[in-house]
């Protein structure tokens, strides 16, 4: 299918191949041509290949709600770090993922991340993804390619098999499978006072998911956390 779309430099019309399924591009011509297509399309590149996601069942839009709502809370608490919603991350030369959800560290504190053209354009520290199943591209392409970009952990919410799925990159950067603590919940490494409550979440119990990411923020880990985040700005 073709579209036409109006150059900002020039009055002529081009015509722009819209993106499909398996599709093989580089970043930058799939840049250019998601750029041109309708608002509401929404497609990745992922190691060179177009994914173009299916329609999203309420189940998916729950859980993604339940992780934003757990993400802006800590960043609201935690400032230098900033939650973000389905942006699209620019990684030459072949990948242009656009997670469910991120956490990331401020630049001017440390961060690992930056913008370009509005963009980010590398990695964040924390990258989570909602996944129908163990079988979803988020458990393998998608899963190679954070490891690659060097996301320092990894988070699927894997909805069918009702599990979470943590990952943390090591000394190798490789990412290594992490299991809750024997409380049911996770703790992030790179975010201290993170805390995520694999039950809450998987039964979509916010109040749960809420009051135990209270409990962690309230820590002595998440306070000195706070003051190397000040500290790392002021410098």
């Amino acid at each position: 299918m073709l579209k036409e779309f109006q150059r900002e430099s020039s009055e002529t019309p081009v015509e722009v191949r819209r993106l499909e399924a398996g599709d093989h591009l580089d970043q930058p011509e799939f840049h250019r041509m998601y750029a041109a297509m309708p608002p509401k399309f929404r497609a990745e590149l992922i190691q060179g290949v177009v994914i173009v996601p299916s329609p999203l069942l309420f189940d998916h839009g729950r859980h993604h709600s339940l992780v934003m709502g757990w993400l802006l809370a800590y960043d609201a608490a935690t400032p230098g770090t900033l939650s973000v919603d389905n942006a699209t991350i620019l990684l030459p030369p072949d990948n242009e993922p656009q997670p469910d959800a991120s956490l990331v560290i401020e630049p001017a504190c440390g961060g690992q991340s930056r913008q370009e053209g509005g963009y980010l354009a590398a990695a964040p520290e924390l990258v989570v993804e909602v996944a129908s199943s163990s079988v979803s591209y988020d458990l393998h392409s998608k899963f190679r390619l954070y490891e690659q970009a060097k996301v320092r952990e990894y988070v699927v919410v894997v909805l069918r098999e009702k599990q979470v799925r943590w990952f943390a990159l090591d000394e190798s950067s490789r990412f290594v499978e992490r299991s809750a603590d024997a409380d049911g919940i996770f703790r992030s490494t790179i975010f201290p006072g993170l805390w995520l409550d694999e039950s809450a979440l998987l039964s979509a119990d916010a109040a749960k998911l809420l009051q135990t990411l209270r409990t962690g923020l309230a820590s002595a880990e998440h306070a000195t956390f706070v003051q190397a985040l000040q500290a790392r700005r002021d410098a």
